[in-house]
C-alpha cells in the first residue's frame, strides 16, 4: 500500500501491483452466474485462483516493512517517530475501509454497515506487522510467526473448522451480529472472512512476507525458493489435519499461499531486479490504494444510479454472449475494467503522481 521510492525493488512493486489486478479482475465480473472456477473463491474448504489474491498482498506488506520500515528501525533513536507514523497510517487505512463500506451500506441499500473488511484487515495487519518491524529482531519474528500459527491451530483444533460453528465465526457473531458479512436471523450464527480471530492467520501472512523481505534485502533468493518449497510441503501436510481455508485463514492456508508467494517474489527478484524484464504491474503497484479503493467506490456509485448492470448488458453482453458465451463475455468485461484502472493509474504515473495514505 506504498509508493515506489529510491532504492525500492521493482521486483515488490510489480508483484504488489499484480495482486492489486488480481483484485479488481476477481471483484468485478459482468455476471456473477457466469464466472471461470478459478476466479470465484472456494465455498469453504480448498484454494483457488482467487483465494491466492488477499493472502499475496498482506504478503508484499511485510516486504515492503521489510524494505521501508526495518532498515530505518536499526537507529533506535528513531523508532517511536516511526511507529507512530505505522500506527496513523494503520488507522488511516481501516478508516478508509470503514468509508467504503458506509458507502456500500448507502449504495447498496444495506441493513447495517459492516465493521470488517480487506483494508480493515489490510491496516490491523500493516500496524501489527509493522511493530514487529521496528521492535522485534529476526529471532523473535520468528517466534511470532510459529506462536501465532501454532496458537490459531490450537484454537481451531479445540472448536473445529465447520461453517457458522467455528470458533472464529462465534466470536464474530457473539461480539459483532449481525454487522457481518453473512448472518442467518433464524439460526443466531454469522460469519466474516475479514472477522477478528482469523486476522490472526492474516497477521501471519504478513509476518511471513517481513521474513521473506529480510532474505530479498540480503539477497539470499536459494533460501527464498527452498523456504517456499518447505512451506508448500508444510501446509499441505497440516492441510490433511486442518483443511487450507481462506474464509478461516487457517494455518495450512497460511503456509500454503506464503509459501507461493516466497516463490513468485523470488520468481519476480531475478527476472525483474536481476535480468532487468519490464515490472509488469508497477503502475498498479505505485498507486495500490487508488487502484483498489477508488474500484470499489467506482462499482458502488455506479449501482447507486442504476447504471452498473446496464453497461454490462448493453455495452458488453448484448453482442458478446452470442459469440464467445456468457462465462466469456463476463471475463472480458472484467478485463476491460482492470484495463479502465490500468489507465488511470498510468496517467497518473506520467504525471509523477503517488498518492500515499
Amino acid at each position: 500500500m506504498s509508493a515506489s521510492v529510491p532504492g525500492r525493488y521493482a521486483s515488490v512493486d510489480a508483484l504488489r501491483g499484480c495482486t492489486v489486478a488480481a483484485m479488481l479482475l476477481v471483484n468485478t465480473p459482468g455476471d456473477w452466474g457466469h464466472v471461470y472456477a478459478p476466479l470465484l473463491h472456494a465455498d469453504w474448504d480448498g484454494c483457488t485462483f482467487a483465494d491466492l489474491v488477499f493472502p499475496f498482498f498482506l504478503f508484499v506488506v511485510g516486504v515492503s516493512l521489510a524494505l521501508g520500515l526495518a532498515p530505518r528501525a536499526q537507529d533506535p533513536a528513531q523508532r517511536p517517530a516511526l511507529m507512530r507514523g505505522v500506527l496513523l497510517r494503520g488507522t488511516r487505512i481501516v478508516i478508509l475501509g470503514l468509508a467504503l463500506h458506509a458507502l456500500a451500506w448507502w449504495a447498496l441499500d444495506l441493513a447495517y454497515p459492516r465493521p470488517w473488511g480487506v483494508l480493515q484487515r489490510i491496516g490491523l495487519c500493516f500496524a501489527l506487522a509493522g511493530l514487529a518491524a521496528l521492535w522485534l529482531r529476526p529471532r523473535a519474528q520468528w517466534g511470532l510467526l510459529f506462536g501465532l500459527l501454532a496458537g490459531y491451530a490450537a484454537v481451531l483444533a479445540w472448536g473445529g473448522t465447520a461453517p457458522w460453528t467455528n470458533p472464529a465465526s462465534r466470536l464474530d457473531t457473539f461480539l459483532f451480529a449481525p454487522w457481518l458479512y453473512r448472518y442467518d436471523t433464524a439460526t443466531g450464527l454469522g460469519h466474516d472472512p475479514e472477522g477478528l480471530l482469523s486476522t490472526v492467520g492474516a497477521l501471519a501472512s504478513t509476518v511471513c512476507g517481513l521474513r521473506a523481505g529480510a532474505w530479498l534485502r540480503a539477497g539470499r533468493t536459494e533460501l527464498m525458493l527452498a523456504s517456499g518449497a518447505v512451506a508448500l510441503f508444510a501446509g499441505a501436510a497440516l492441510g490433511a489435519w486442518q483443511p487450507i481455508n481462506k474464509n478461516l485463514w487457517t494455518p495450512a492456508y497460511v503456509l500454503w499461499t506464503g509459501g507461493l508467494a516466497v516463490w513468485a517474489l523470488a520468481a519476480a527478484h531475478v527476472l525483474v531486479d536481476r535480468r532487468g524484464w519490464p515490472g509488469w504491474g508497477r503502475r498498479f503497484g505505485v498507486n495500490a490504494i487508488v487502484a483498489y479503493a477508488g474500484s470499489i467506490a467506482s462499482v458502488l456509485l455506479l449501482i447507486a444510479v442504476g447504471a452498473w448492470q446496464p453497461l454490462y448488458a448493453q455495452g458488453f453482453a448484448s453482442w458478446l454472449v452470442p459469440w464467445i458465451g456468457p462465462t466469456a463475455s463476463s471475463l472480458v468485461f472484467a478485463l476491460a475494467f482492470v484495463g479502465a484502472w490500468w489507465c488511470v493509474v498510468w496517467w497518473m504515473d506520467r504525471r509523477g503522481w503517488i498518492v500515499k495514505i
